[in-house]
């Protein structure tokens, strides 16, 4: 029974230091200022940290505008140059990820919600409801009406010029999750 308790007291302890070693270190007892750590733990090193504004890995490539639902953010990815990146707030109804051409573009319109809109830019529609990304002429980009069926895509009146300067007819449009 003994030898029981010992082999079950080493496992634990085992299986302790093994969580303290790969606990993150915010979880760390804090240190004096100026102290360093006695002994550094050995193990795979860590993956660098993915950068929240770089371009979806799985978008494609090539000139190409970039819809993260998840996100809420998009980019307009030129052929040279740093991509522009900018937040958008999603309409109540959402494309399929996948990849879409923009079919359609208009000046300025009113919305499927009634709110004047301009730079739109249509890519695709979802059982009857179209899509695309828009402006709000009075700048607003206010969470949608969860009970009406909408379309567009909101940001504000300088990312849907910028839209509008980017993406032409036929431009394609990548939707990632």
């Amino acid at each position: 029974m003994a030898g029981l308790t010992a082999a079950a007291l080493a496992a634990v302890g085992f299986l302790a230091f093994q969580a303290r070693a790969s606990a993150p270190d915010v979880l760390a007892a804090p240190q004096a200022p100026g102290a360093t750590p006695s002994a550094q733990v050995s193990g795979a090193p860590k993956p660098p940290a993915k950068d929240p504004l770089a371009v979806p890995e799985d978008s494609g490539t090539g000139e190409r505008v970039v819809y993260a639902l998840a996100d809420r953010r998009v980019w307009l990815v030129g052929e040279s140059g740093e991509p522009r990146t900018f937040r958008v707030m999603p309409s109540t109804v959402s494309p399929e990820p996948g990849t879409y051409a923009v079919t359609s573009r208009s000046g300025r319109v009113a919305g499927s919600d009634g709110v004047p809109i301009e730079h739109v830019v249509r890519f695709t529609s979802v059982e009857g409801v179209t899509i695309g990304f828009s402006a709000a002429v009075d700048g607003s980009m206010d969470s949608p009406d969860p009970e009406k069926r909408t379309g567009g895509v909101r940001m504000s009146r300088a990312d849907g010029d910028a839209m509008w300067k980017f993406a032409a007819i036929d431009s394609a449009v990548v939707v990632v999750p």
